[in-house]
């Protein structure tokens, strides 16, 4: 995922140039500190304090300079207009959050409106369309034939939440003034590897398949998970 972001930011934007980037549930800030580390100017939003104490830990083993680039915010991804005026950046990630959002809309739309023209939104989702290949590929057959029809799931710290259609999210795109660019799939070889797997010794063909995979037909409609790629219009 973080290879495609970076596609999409080089594609966009000239090199060089210092990105004023919004991080909307940032979590441990792995994104967010991966980017102010390139240089680009970070604010990271997230309502957890457990992620907020990760990330502040990571931040203060940073040199001053990237210190100076980084700053944590704690609040809702949903009150984003409190905190900053529209237009406020180039680019807002908003990564593995709508899952646990009822209703996304509102902060779908509350993240185009912190985007200046030309600026990329960037989402990674639950694939809705794909729900029912995690528990074929591991053979429960009952879990599998129960998600064709539903956009919910359980993940794996035991959750209840939901995916999303990718049909649905280019309309909502289309809707807020951000219509889609691109789209990859993410995890579509490795969505079955339990937690806590040691690290392959062949990682980087194990990447450089991912990659493949996640921009190539058929593959990418069936990863466990979608990143999405908008454009301020």
């Amino acid at each position: 995922m973080a290879r495609q972001l970076d596609e999409q930011i080089a594609g966009r934007f000239a090199v060089g140039r210092r990105l004023r980037v919004l991080d909307v549930g940032m979590g441990q800030g792995t994104q967010a500190l991966r980017l102010a580390r390139a240089g680009h100017q970070v604010t990271g939003v997230e309502r957890d304090a457990a992620m907020i104490a990760a990330a502040r830990e990571a931040l203060a083993g940073q040199p001053e300079g990237i210190r100076e680039r980084m700053r944590i915010i704690e609040g809702d991804g949903r009150d984003t207009g409190v905190h900053f005026l529209p237009g406020s950046f180039d680019v807002v990630l908003c990564h593995g959050v709508l899952m646990y959002v009822e209703e996304p809309d509102p902060l779908l739309a509350g993240l185009a409106r912190m985007l200046a023209p030309g600026g990329l939104l960037s989402l990674v989702v639950r694939n809705g369309d794909a729900l029912a290949l995690r528990p074929g590929l591991l053979g429960d057959w009952t879990g599998a034939l129960g998600a064709f029809d539903t956009t919910n799931y359980r993940n794996r710290l035991g959750l209840d939440v939901r995916a999303d259609r990718l049909a649905t999210l280019t309309a909502k795109l289309a809707g807020i003034g951000a219509p889609l660019h691109t789209w990859y799939g993410v995890r579509v070889f490795t969505d079955t590897a339990p937690d806590g797997a040691p690290v392959p010794d062949d990682l980087e063909a194990l990447l450089a398949a991912e990659e493949r995979a996640g921009r190539t037909d058929p593959y990418r409609a069936v990863a466990a998970l979608l990143h999405l790629c908008g454009v301020r219009g």
